[in-house]
């Protein structure tokens, strides 16, 4: 069947004007020139543009791959190129980026937005765009003048791209591990040498040049994560005229032959005494990869909804076109299309709930980027980058475990032809399954939430976003029968919640290993219950929206019965995954790893 998207901007325009407050954002200092209106209309026009120049790439992306030519270079599949060129001359890639740097400057909010629906449209390709953001990011908030002259303007245009460069094979999760060298020339410039994994978009034919933000270690540095620098390493050296010079000495040695995402080449990096330029000072670089990594966990966060989005869109298409059975009350005579029937709906429903759950945290999270950087007062900036703090973990590890589960979900409503390449959906949950890997691992997201963002000012970021959630009870009962199991299931989730939070301050300490067995089911149960909450705030703002007579009225009902079904069908799982947080450690503990 045609594998298609049509960008969902009814609901990302809900979400922007409703759970966000966007006309607010657009009025802070840096955003004046961003009003609603335009802001709406480029939406439209971003939507336009990916459904029509980048998802027809999709399907080649995956079918093709990109292909390591023996001599060190990479070919992208048919299409990719051309589709890069057009992105570049649209201006796209730079929605978010100051205007000073060359960039739009509207708030990261919108190139959220933006990045959800490229995402939609060809994930493998938007990793590529979105590891340059990262780069960027790194330049702006670290870098030297001289090397935000030579790089900058470039990468902020799309005409270079960037990467990150992490990730050794003895160094995984544990950066601290890295054996990477930098010696320094004499002449302020450092010589690379090392072998890195798992780079993403390392090599390729996309852009003119690729510049690399490399961690490795001086002649000198200290042990551990206390000793890594950052320093860019660009494919080709920067001539002073900004022309190009000679190639710098390293190389893609080959590309990994993955599950997913098969059209973002995935590289095994040898550096030889490679060129490389140190960003801020030595022993430094952990601090400056956050900068990247933050934003990146993020974004691999979009990839999440994103990739499930287009999983739904293909799956309501096919339950609505096939036929099968005969559905309750249905005439004796006919066949039903399977959407008719109960389990068929229930799976559409729970996947249709959690992404605009989902969409509404992104988003949400995105905003406190934005405020965290342009509110206009020391404490509003210092609140907001708290919230971003507690909700990035958040979003980039409930929202990618569930990607992985409700593309499964898409491909299950398939029924055989799910497991079979030619319908598409299966490529769907293929690249959907390395979200919850890269970027942090979905276990280190959890371990990061429960020991370094709940004890943000002792407990008191966590507990202000507790209150925040409760006070809705008052607008909620306001509402009353006709959102009531909306009110009840969110406040069983929130006490649910509270109870989880309240152990682990009570346990945590006493015992690291009985908080660290609960991270995962802990990050779990807040984000189930974080998702509850945005959906009770979508059906009041549907519910306002009604009583005024405004918006589509089957929208806006069809926003009020998904809140509804998220309450009755997906919170109440908060109630199962409090006793497995509280259970401690004891039982993971008991068998001999030799009984494993």
């Amino acid at each position: 069947m045609p594998d298609t998207y049509t960008p969902p901007l009814d609901d990302i325009n809900f979400v922007l004007r409703h759970i966000t407050d966007l006309e607010a954002l657009s009025k802070l200092n840096g955003f004046e020139h961003a009003d609603v209106e335009t802001l709406g209309a480029a939406l439209e026009e971003a939507g336009r543009f990916m459904a029509e120049v980048v998802a027809p790439t999709n399907r080649i992306g995956d079918q093709v791959g990109s292909i390591h030519d023996g001599d060190a270079s990479v070919t992208t599949p048919d299409g990719l190129k051309d589709a890069y060129e057009k992105f570049v001359a649209s201006g796209w890639g730079a929605v978010a980026y100051p205007a000073e740097a060359g960039g739009a400057g509207l708030p990261w909010l919108i190139g959220l937005a933006v990045q959800e629906m490229f995402t939609s449209a060809n994930m493998a390709f938007s990793i590529g765009p979105m590891l340059t953001q990262g780069t960027v990011e790194a330049l702006l908030f670290h870098g030297a003048d001289e090397h935000k002259a030579t790089f900058l303007d470039k990468l902020v245009s799309g005409e270079w791209m960037g990467t990150m460069v992490l990730t050794e094979p003895e160094a995984g999760s544990d950066v601290g591990a890295l054996r990477s060298k930098a010696v320094p020339n004499g002449d302020g410039t450092y010589a690379i040498t090392g072998t890195k994994i798992f780079i993403s978009w390392g090599e390729h034919d996309l852009s003119e040049n690729i510049i690399h933000m490399v961690l490795a270690r001086t002649p000198e540095a200290p042990p551990g994560t206390r000793g890594i620098s950052m320093f860019i390493v660009p494919k080709f050296l920067v001539n002073p005229d900004g022309s190009l010079g000679e190639r710098n000495s390293f190389k893609a040695v080959s590309i990994e032959h993955k599950m997913g995402i098969h059209a973002s080449p995935t590289c095994v990096m040898d550096f030889d005494g490679a060129t490389g330029y140190l960003v801020g000072e030595e022993n430094h670089g952990m601090r400056y990869m956050f900068t990247m990594m933050n934003s990146a966990r993020l974004s691999v966060g979009v990839e999440g909804l994103a990739v499930s989005e287009r999983a739904y869109q293909m799956a309501v298409a096919y339950a609505q076109e096939r036929l099968q059975g005969r559905a309750i009350g249905a005439p004796k005579t006919e066949h039903s299309p399977i959407i008719d029937h109960p389990d068929v709906r229930r799976m559409l429903m729970t996947i249709k709930a959690y992404n605009e759950a989902m969409r509404c945290l992104l988003y949400a999270n995105a905003e406190a980027f934005d405020r965290s950087h342009h509110a206009s007062d020391e404490a509003a900036r210092t609140a907001a980058s708290e919230r971003l703090d507690l909700l990035t973990p958040i979003s980039k590890a409930w929202c990618t475990d569930l990607g992985v589960e409700l593309t499964s979900l898409a491909l299950q409503v398939f029924g055989g032809m799910g497991y079979v390449e030619e319908t598409g959906v299966a490529q769907h949950y293929r690249d959907a399954r390395i979200a919850p890997i890269y970027e942090g691992t979905n276990g280190i997201q959890a371990i990061d939430l429960v020991a370094r963002k709940l004890p943000m000012r002792n407990g008191g970021a966590v507990e202000d976003l507790i209150k925040e959630m409760s006070g809705l009870d008052a607008e909620l009962a306001e509402a009353g029968e006709a959102l009531a199991t909306i009110r009840s299931g969110l406040s069983d989730a929130v006490a649910d919640l509270t109870s989880a939070v309240l152990w682990l301050a009570a346990h945590g300490m006493k015992d690291p290993n009985n908080a660290l067995a609960g991270a995962t089911p802990f990050l779990r149960l807040m984000g189930t219950t974080l998702g509850g909450y945005f959906m009770a705030r979508s059906a009041l703002a549907a519910r306002e929206q009604l009583a005024k007579a405004e918006g589509d009225a089957a929208f806006l009902e069809a926003k009020i019965a998904t809140a509804r079904f998220y309450a009755e069908q997906l919170l109440p799982q908060t109630k199962g995954l409090l006793p497995m947080v509280t259970a401690g450690a004891e039982q993971l503990f008991q068998i001999p790893v030799d009984r494993l």
